[in-house]
């Protein structure tokens, strides 16, 4: 007998023991200073360089690059290993802390994009944030070096963005089209950690359980789909998603 395909939509609530906040929450960067968004809107971004200034700096102060996957992302990972589950990742996170904690890259669809990849909006090359963060903080050591606070791209000039969806832009229709699949295909849906409120990403848990899935929402907060779900846990996600897995790991 082949092991179910279990999927997982994870949001921002999953990340949150590692120290990366929220966007939505009552103590999101959202909800408190609204104008934020404006560092993360396309046509913003393009158009004004004092916002690309602001959301590079922004990106110098995000936890999501020195963060540590914790015990939600690792039962995730450990239940791929176990091979008792055929398990798919379904992400809105930008951090990758689901590859950092062992889950193969082809098993996670980043909806969103990936914070730690830099994108020319021009010539399309594809380069490490760490890279671009160095041209912005500058090398005290050199004189000289006082960094760059808009860096344009080194290939061909054009303007530089974090390889994530921001507001304004389209998903990416491949890695869309894969998500459907999955929560057409899953015998088990969890969503975690997600306000199940941001399309296209929310209708997924709808999909999933019209196909049959059994329906599992893990939040802190009350969310659209938790009248068609089979289960709602609002709970610490790290405390109890590692226990409502080991059952599949363990058969």
């Amino acid at each position: 007998m082949s092991a179910p395909l279990v999927a997982f939509l994870t949001g921002a609530g999953i990340s949150t023991d590692s120290g990366i906040p929220d966007y939505r929450g009552p103590s999101g960067l959202w909800t408190r200073d609204p104008d934020a968004e404006k560092l993360v809107t396309y046509d913003y971004y393009m158009a004004d360089p004092e916002i690309r200034r602001k959301s590079w700096q922004l990106r110098l102060q995000t936890a999501a690059l020195t963060a540590e996957p914790n015990a939600a992302h690792e039962a995730i990972a450990a239940l791929h290993r176990s091979g008792a589950a055929d398990v798919w990742v379904i992400t809105q996170n930008t951090d990758g802390l689901h590859q950092l904690a062992g889950l193969p890259g082809d098993r996670v669809l980043e909806l969103h994009g990936s914070v730690r990849w830099v994108l020319c909006t021009d010539c399309g090359a594809r380069t490490p944030m760490r890279d671009a963060l160095v041209r912005i903080e500058g090398n005290p050591d050199i004189p000289g070096a006082a960094g760059e606070p808009d860096p344009p791209c080194l290939s061909c000039g054009g303007i530089l963005k974090a390889a994530t969806v921001m507001f304004g832009e389209t998903l990416n229709p491949a890695v869309l089209s894969e998500a459907i699949t999955v929560a057409r295909s899953c015998q088990v849906f969890f969503a975690v950690g997600s306000t199940l409120q941001v399309q296209p990403a929310a209708s997924l848990a709808g999909l999933a359980a019209r196909g049959g899935a059994r329906l599992v929402i893990v939040n802190d907060q009350p969310t659209p789909y938790d009248a068609i779900a089979d289960t709602v846990i609002r709970d610490r996600i790290a405390a109890v998603l590692p226990a409502l897995l080991s059952d599949l790991t363990d058969r």
